[in-house]
């Protein structure tokens, strides 16, 4: 098998993997999407922008929430895809015995001492949650909610700053428009 076949198929398998890991699982968005289809969007979103083709990369990018949303461990990914995307997901994954706000305040503060394969996948995954803020947004969440949202991942933004201008002036370009989208929703009274 050579090597652009085995990196397909250990991409297909990491697929794989992570919907059925995620297979209950659903966006809080308004559609309820798949959660999958969130992984692929991050992963998509690497590669289309940020011009990242690193087979490890893009399997922890669809692996990147296994650990944190599943009843996935460390090891588990390490045994099945490697030392080096066990790495990145593991420095994706939030420690969810702490509160939601502590965990937030962590993502800021950890941010620019993240890898820089693991700042990649967090550029990709916060403009995927953004576009969601902005256009479908969980039924539940206020304006000032998603205003919020906004602010707090501009924040994490911050810390990632550098690392690919590609993925970054993606997220810019995404935080404006959803600014817009709130801004038109307001006026308009939704």
């Amino acid at each position: 098998m050579s090597n652009k076949t085995n990196d397909v198929a250990r991409l297909l398998s990491a697929a794989k993997f992570a919907a059925e890991r995620h297979t209950k699982q659903r966006r809080k968005g308004a559609d309820e999407a798949p959660y999958v289809n969130h992984l692929i969007e991050v992963v998509e979103t690497l590669c289309r922008v940020g011009n990242v083709t690193d087979t490890d990369m893009l399997v922890a990018a669809l692996l990147h929430d296994t650990v944190e949303d599943t009843v996935t461990e460390p090891a588990e990914l390490e045994e099945r895809f490697g030392s080096r995307v066990r790495e990145i997901v593991e420095e994706m994954t939030d420690d969810k015995r702490l509160s939601k706000a502590r965990r937030k305040v962590l993502q800021i503060k950890h941010a620019q001492h993240l890898s820089a394969e693991a700042k990649l996948v967090k550029l990709a995954d916060k403009t995927a949650n953004v576009r969601e803020v902005a256009y479908a947004p969980a039924p539940d969440w206020t304006h000032e909610r998603r205003e919020e949202y906004l602010v707090w991942a501009e924040r994490v933004i911050k810390g990632l700053r550098g690392t690919n201008l590609a993925l970054e002036a993606n997220f810019d370009k995404m935080l404006a428009e959803a600014r817009q989208q709130l801004s038109r929703e307001r006026k308009s009274g939704i």
